[in-house]
């Protein structure tokens, strides 16, 4: 079976994205968490998750460096775009040492301000590896519904903390082109790698 890797946030939709597409795909987590801003209750909340869907690897990864250098570096507007980039980015690397040949996201059209059509191309022309995206149409009581009937919805529902950086007024619209010229100007895979090698790795 080919594998994926897909990125776990702890809110209600990627666990289901992850449901729908479990029987497909041999499916390996991957968190990027914000600690010290947070507490270890993010990554409980994260390892119960994968309990719940019974995957057997999840990839716990400190990104607080990453994304703060976002913050200091790009417009602030641009900010969540740029940290789904990141998180892919660094989840592409994830997939070469696995093997994996595929991501996998809870990206839902429109939700909020990176899950537009704009900017989700932006985000899939920044990538190499192809991105399923199986909630992609799925309205929210529809998420709601599925999360609630595989015993996700109670472990997920409550703030995410994929915001805590993130701007007011986030961008809406972006251009491919100019993101790409921008990420180029930083080294961030130096970043990454940092990151992955402080990563925890917990098998289940």
């Amino acid at each position: 079976m080919e594998k994926a890797i897909a990125l776990l946030s702890g809110g209600i939709d990627s666990p289901v994205a992850i449901h729908l597409m479990n029987p497909r795909l041999e499916i390996i987590a991957a968190h990027f968490h914000q600690q010290p801003l947070t507490d270890e209750k993010e990554i409980d909340k994260v390892k119960e998750l994968v309990k719940k869907l019974g995957l057997k690897k999840v990839y716990l990864v400190p990104f607080t460096t990453v994304l703060t250098e976002l913050v200091k570096k790009f417009e602030h507007k641009d900010y969540f775009i740029l940290q789904k980039i990141a998180m892919f980015k660094c989840a592409e690397l994830i997939a070469k040492k696995e093997g994996a040949k595929f991501l996998i996201t809870g990206e839902n059209l429109a939700q909020v301000s990176s899950q537009t059509l704009s900017n989700m191309t932006t985000i899939t022309k920044n990538l190499h590896l192809e991105i399923f995206r199986p909630v992609l149409t799925y309205d929210k009581k529809e998420i709601i519904d599925i999360a609630q009937k595989i015993g996700t919805y109670e472990i997920s529902k409550g703030p995410e903390m994929c915001c805590l950086l993130g701007p007011k007024h986030p961008s809406t619209k972006s251009e491919p082109g100019k993101i790409i010229s921008e990420l180029a100007q930083v080294e961030l895979d130096k970043l990454f790698k940092e990151a992955l090698n402080k990563a925890e790795m917990v098998e289940l």
